[in-house]
C-alpha cells in the first residue's frame, strides 16, 4: 500500500497492485463496490489525524476542509475547496514565494498507517475466505 498527495493537495491511499487485485477479484464475482467501501473507510482513518495536523491559522478553515472520498483504487483524502484554495501551497509549499512545505495531509496517511493497513488486511482477508468458500454474497 502506498500513500500518494495529489497536485490538488488530495491525499490517497492506495493498495499497491490494486488494478490487478480489481481484475483478479472481477473474474471471481467479487463486487468491486465493495472495494470503494473499504477505500473510503480507511481515507476516514486518516481525515481527523489530517484535521489535527492541519495549520490552524486565523480561522481553521484548512482543517475544515478536509474530508474523506474513494473510488474503487484508492481512499482519498482530499483538502481544499473554492473557499480554501490555498490548500495544495500550505502542504506542499511554493519556493517561489518562500512557503515551506508542511506536508500535514502526507504526515496523516503516515501517522496512521498501521490502522488504515488494518483495514485492508481485514477486507482483503474477509474477501479470500468468500472466495476460498464459494459464498460471494455479503
Amino acid at each position: 500500500m502506498t500513500g500518494n498527495i495529489a497536485s490538488n493537495g488530495a491525499a490517497s491511499i492506495q493498495l499497491k497492485g490494486a488494478g490487478q487485485l480489481a481484475r483478479g477479484l472481477k473474474k471471481a464475482g467479487v463486487d468491486m463496490k465493495d472495494l470503494r467501501q473499504i477505500n473510503k473507510q480507511a481515507a476516514q482513518v486518516v481525515v481527523p489525524e489530517a484535521k489535527n495536523l492541519a495549520p490552524k491559522g486565523r480561522t481553521g478553515k484548512l482543517a475544515a476542509s478536509v474530508r474523506a472520498g474513494a473510488t474503487q483504487k484508492a481512499g482519498v483524502v482530499r483538502t481544499g475547496s473554492k473557499r480554501v484554495p490555498y490548500a495544495g501551497v500550505i502542504n506542499y509549499g511554493w519556493p517561489k514565494h518562500n512557503i515551506k512545505p508542511t506536508r500535514f495531509a502526507n504526515q496523516a496517511a503516515k501517522n496512521t498507517e498501521p490502522q488504515w493497513t488494518q483495514l485492508y488486511a481485514d477486507a482483503v482477508q474477509k474477501i479470500i475466505n468468500r472466495i476460498a468458500t464459494g459464498d460471494l454474497s455479503k
